[in-house]
Order: structure tokens, then C-alpha cells, then sequence
């Protein structure tokens, strides 16, 4: 199996590396691509040093699968001639989610959807991965009406310069600002560029994707994305309106019975997720549920994951483990 991996030298792609490295992912080669800038630079992966290649070198070496997390710009331009020479794409990045002839997928929820025909998939954004794995089981068995989600995303989400810019203010050093204003002791309400309709982008990816991953366009997502000042690490606070009603128990065991999640759930010792317990994870942890006393029928519940790992890296490569159990390339 000849692996690339795009945007290598990045955040998200380092944690690839390391995952791959992990779950032992069937490579016979792998190539290491980033841009013209990280050409030649030197990486390790498994004890043995690789030269970091360019974009036109990875298409010419054909390989079976190539996972991107190299930005939009680059996979719109790139993903298209990585599958011309027959290289099924995963794609880390937002450019394909939304496209009616790319699926997106989440394994655990929708990976039957894939075929040998699909030369380019979509990985959902990493505040839709988490939600969707925990509200998968509660929709099939109680059906969503309506999902209001608030965020609090880490500035790994953002990048490199976002992490050093915590560090910075965290150590009083002034340098360069990813976001328009200081981050620490502060919350931004603020993840992405907005859009005319008032909303950011990442809002809209929270309503929009979990509508197609579901394939089901009867329930509506609205969505509130905040930034706050942790290194790593997206919390989620979810309230949920379902048709039918529910018991708390049931909806407990539902989700401690779903592959990928963990039930974190107990008040009386204090246990529930947070992000300094996610981090290095791949599980989607979930807690604080109770119902909304307000309304019938309608759930809150508090979801955390490493939005580096199942939120991008992770959830990438077990689309790529799926295409290879099932024979899909």
C-alpha cells in the first residue's frame, strides 16, 4: 500500500504520522508532501527518515491512497490529479464536504455509503465529527427535531500561530496574533471568517454536514462557535429535541453501547468530559446529561474529543482502514 500523506509538516498532518504509526496502517511506501517551502526537509516516521516531496512528485508516484490536511485551496487544486492517476483522496479540509457528488463520512455512522468508484471523500469538520458520533445512536432510536450547539473550541483548531499566540500571552511575550484580539483570559465568538448571513463558517459546517452525513434532512442544527484559550481539545454543549421521548438510563446505555464513544457521567464524584482527559484520545467523550426542563422531549448533554485526532487525523485514517478492510482500492 503506497501512503502519501499531504501537508505532513503541519499540525494536523504530524498527528496523521503519529496515528498511522499507531494502528499500524498497512504501508509498504509512504510519501511525505507538503509545499514547495518543506520540500527536502527531513521527517521520521517509525525510525526511518523520509525527504518531505512536492505536490507533482506525489501525483507522478500514483500512490493507492493519499490523506490530505493541507487547506482548501490545495485540495481543490490537487485532490482532482491525485484521482486522475487512480489515488483514492481523503480529504482533511472543508473544500469537498458540501459537494453533492463527494460523501462525507464518519466509519462508525455512514462508511457503507463508500464505493471503488469514490476517488474523493470528504472528513467532516472536527466539531461535526464529535457531535454526530454522539447523537448517532439517540437519532436512530429517538429521531432529532432541532440541535442547538454552543462551542468551545481550542486554538490547535486554528493552527500553528494560534497555539503560539496563547503561549505568548500566556508568557508575556508579545509576537505575532492569529485572531483579532488577545486569547488568553478571553473567549472569542469568533471560529472562522463570517458569512452575510451573520453566522461563521464554522457554524454553518455544524449545521449544514451533519444533515448530509445522516443523510436526513428532517432535523435542523443552529450553532454558536467560541474560541477559547485551551492548547487542544473541542467542547460541545448539545441540547437536543427529539420526537419521541426518552429515559436517561436508556439514552446512557445507548451511548456506553456505541463504538468510539465513552460515557463520562457521574455528578456525585464529579466526573464528566473535559479536554485535558481527551487529549491524545480518539473516543468522543460525553456527559452531563439531563433533560431540558423546559420543553418536552429534549436532551442536554456536554461532548469533548481531541480535535486533532478523531476531530481530523483519526477519523481520516479510519476511512482509509475502511477502503483497505473493504477492498476499495
Amino acid at each position: 500500500m503506497k501512503v502519501a500523506v499531504v501537508g505532513a509538516t503541519g499540525m494536523v498532518g504530524e498527528v496523521m504520522l503519529k496515528v498511522l504509526a499507531e494502528r499500524n496502517f498497512p504501508i509498504t511506501e509512504l510519501l511525505l508532501v507538503a509545499s514547495e517551502r518543506s520540500v527536502g526537509k527531513k521527517m521520521t516516521y517509525k525510525d526511518k527518515e523520509y525527504t518531505v516531496i512536492g505536490l507533482a512528485d506525489a501525483v507522478a508516484a500514483k500512490p493507492d491512497i493519499a490523506i490530505f490536511s493541507a487547506g482548501g485551496s490545495t485540495s481543490l487544486e490537487w485532490a482532482p490529479k491525485f484521482a486522475e492517476v487512480g489515488t483514492t483522496v481523503v480529504d482533511n479540509s472543508s473544500a469537498w464536504r458540501m459537494d453533492p457528488t463527494k460523501k462525507l463520512v464518519v466509519p462508525e455512522i455512514n462508511a457503507d455509503v463508500l464505493t471503488k468508484e469514490d476517488k474523493i471523500i470528504a472528513n467532516p469538520n472536527c466539531s461535526t465529527i464529535q457531535m454526530v458520533l454522539a447523537l448517532s445512536p439517540l437519532h436512530k432510536k429517538y429521531k432529532m427535531k432541532r440541535v442547538v450547539v454552543s462551542t468551545y473550541q481550542s486554538v490547535s483548531g486554528t493552527g500553528v500561530k494560534a497555539v503560539k499566540q496563547l503561549e505568548n500571552e500566556i508568557a508575556g511575550i508579545e509576537g505575532e496574533m492569529a485572531y483579532p484580539y488577545p486569547i488568553g483570559r478571553n473567549a472569542l465568538p469568533h471560529c472562522d471568517v463570517f458569512e452575510e448571513n451573520g453566522y461563521t463558517k464554522e457554524e454553518m459546517k455544524l449545521a449544514r454536514e451533519p444533515q448530509k452525513i445522516f443523510n436526513d434532512k428532517s432535523f435542523s442544527v443552529t450553532a454558536t462557535a467560541v474560541r477559547i484559550p485551551t492548547s487542544g481539545g473541542h467542547s460541545e454543549s448539545v441540547n437536543v429535541e427529539f420526537e419521541n421521548d426518552f429515559e436517561l438510563a436508556e439514552v446512557r446505555q445507548l451511548l456506553s453501547e456505541t463504538p468510539g464513544v465513552v460515557v463520562q457521567d457521574n455528578t456525585a464524584t464529579n466526573t464528566y468530559p473535559m479536554p485535558i482527559f481527551a487529549h491524545d484520545k480518539d473516543e468522543v467523550f460525553v456527559g452531563r446529561l439531563r433533560r431540558d426542563e423546559t420543553q418536552p422531549n429534549t436532551l442536554n448533554m456536554w461532548i469533548v474529543a481531541d480535535n486533532l485526532r478523531k476531530g481530523a487525523a483519526t477519523n481520516a485514517i479510519q476511512i482509509a482502514e475502511y477502503l483497505v478492510a473493504n477492498k476499495l482500492v
